[in-house]
């Protein structure tokens, strides 16, 4: 920059000689220190934000531009440096408007007229008199506050997606969705430094709120509010609020098959609220928790369909082999019996053959309920495959079994021909159900395939006696 010295001997080379004679010369010289006075201001003003002098005592005696930083430049004159310097600036002790030595590229931070802060770098230099005391002092100011709100900004996007990223480690390690969502609620307690976290279904099973799944402690304190906060929230936000003391942070999400769901964080009662980073985190990992829930329920889906006869909704042979061997543990440690039913849909290759594979598969579908219907809760219902079924009743004996085989034989043949009465309606020869009971006595031992094979044994008798009715399979000599 060119000192004003330089400045006004350009200004006075150019004058003509005859000019700088008799009284005008006064007049001259003051009009060109005026206009290189004007000039420093200006290049001053367009180079820096805040321009200043301070004299001995660190005063302010020259500010521009005027106003600056919001303050006008006469309420500071007079005014000690640091009636400008924040309070909880982190600027390390340096006052720029006080310096001992020249300082360049220092940055700190000056208090606006309006109460907030403006991050300034400063170049300043102590004024010296003739003897090399420090009279004064001389800098100018640059406004960061901008660049620093964008460092600080891709700071806070660098750090949040480092903990997503070591959260989705972390996820990634586990296959289990439950085992997933657990790795991920404990990931965001320990890099958030909360008391506990927990993903909520808004609406459970009961109709109120209920924790899905849950990390830490303080759950309990805090389930109504963080369901609130859940329930009022949207997929683009996390919301804030203090719960029993606690502070809490919940951010909504809606899975892709209805649910209403959200992840809540709160932390020890009287700790540090959560801050702006804190909720965009969490709006961040709320997507997680609806990609976790959602595949649980994919796995879910694909565990029943493994199990589930896609037809009739029925269990399939596997499932029903690994429950029926379940039930039979458990009877055998109760000292109960339990009876296997076999059941076979009569004629209906016929219907099949002759009505089509639509009729025959409503002509099943009216089996499966008839059988559903015949049992428990408790109890078992399978097909097996084609047109063959099996029911499994748990401490129920022979008797009894027959009882509900009589049933099957009474009304079953009307429930099946109305299943194909639109496309036929008269059935000849008509369906009926042939039964097969197999009583497996507490204490026997019985394996399941002897099981399987006596009931399957008195089926087939049915079938050879006429179809349409049942059989009792005698029991294996001890």
């Amino acid at each position: 920059m060119l000192s004003r010295n330089t400045i006004l001997m350009n200004d006075l080379a150019t004058l003509p000689t005859a000019l700088l004679d008799g009284s005008s010369t006064t007049q001259i010289l003051r009009g060109a220190l005026l206009d290189s006075r004007q000039r420093w201001r200006d290049l001053v003003s367009m180079a820096a934000d805040f321009a200043f002098e301070t004299d001995v005592a660190g005063r302010f005696v020259f500010i521009t531009p005027d106003p600056a930083l919001g303050w006008a430049a006469g309420l500071l004159f007079g005014q000690p440096g640091e009636l400008l310097l924040a309070d909880t600036a982190p600027g390390h002790g340096i006052n720029p408007f006080r310096p001992t030595a020249p300082l360049r590229q220092q940055r700190t931070w000056i208090r606006r007229a309006t109460g907030q802060t403006a991050c300034m770098v400063f170049a300043a230099a102590p004024l010296l008199d003739a003897a090399g005391q420090i009279i004064g002092a001389r800098g100018l100011g640059i406004d960061l506050s901008e660049q620093e709100g964008q460092e600080a900004q891709l700071v806070a996007a660098l750090r949040r997606g480092e903990l997503l990223d070591h959260i989705l480690w972390c996820m990634r390690q586990e296959v289990l969705a439950p085992r997933m969502m657990r790795a991920v609620l404990d990931a965001m307690v320990n890099a958030l430094g909360a008391e506990g976290a927990a993903v909520i279904d808004v609406h459970g099973p009961g109709g109120g709120p209920v924790m899905l799944y849950q990390s830490g402690g303080g759950a309990a304190a805090v389930l109504a509010g963080a369901a609130d906060l859940v329930a009022t929230g949207s997929d683009a936000s996390a919301r804030m609020q203090i719960v029993d003391g606690r502070p809490v942070l919940a951010a909504f999400c809606r899975t892709r098959f209805g649910e209403q769901v959200g992840l809540a964080l709160w932390r020890t009662p009287g700790a540090r609220v959560w801050d702006a980073e804190d909720a965009a985190l969490a709006a961040s990992s709320a997507t997680m928790v609806r990609v976790v829930l959602e595949h649980e329920s994919i796995q879910r889906e694909m565990a029943r369909q493994a199990r589930t006869d896609p037809l009739t909704g029925l269990l399939n042979r596997r499932a029903f082999l690994e429950e029926i061997a379940r039930h039979i543990d458990r009877l055998e440690r109760e000292a109960q019996p339990g009876t296997l039913i076999y059941v076979d849909l009569d004629h209906f290759k016929q219907v099949n053959d002759r009505l089509g594979h639509e009729a025959g598969d409503n002509a099943l579908r009216a089996a499966a309920t008839l059988l559903r219907d015949l049992v428990r809760p408790t109890d078992l219902v399978a097909r097996l495959g084609g047109d063959e079924f099996a029911l499994w009743l748990n401490g129920a004996d022979q008797l009894t079994a027959a009882e509900r085989a009589e049933w099957l034989r009474l009304h079953a043949p009307a429930a099946l021909a109305r299943s194909v009465a639109h496309m036929e309606p008269m059935v000849d020869p008509p369906m009926s159900l042939s039964v097969g009971i197999a009583e497996r006595l507490a204490g026997s031992g019985e394996e399941i395939d002897a099981l399987m094979r006596r009931a399957d044994q008195a089926m087939y008798a049915v079938k050879q006696a006429g179809r349409g009715h049942w059989r009792a399979a005698p029991h294996e000599a001890l």
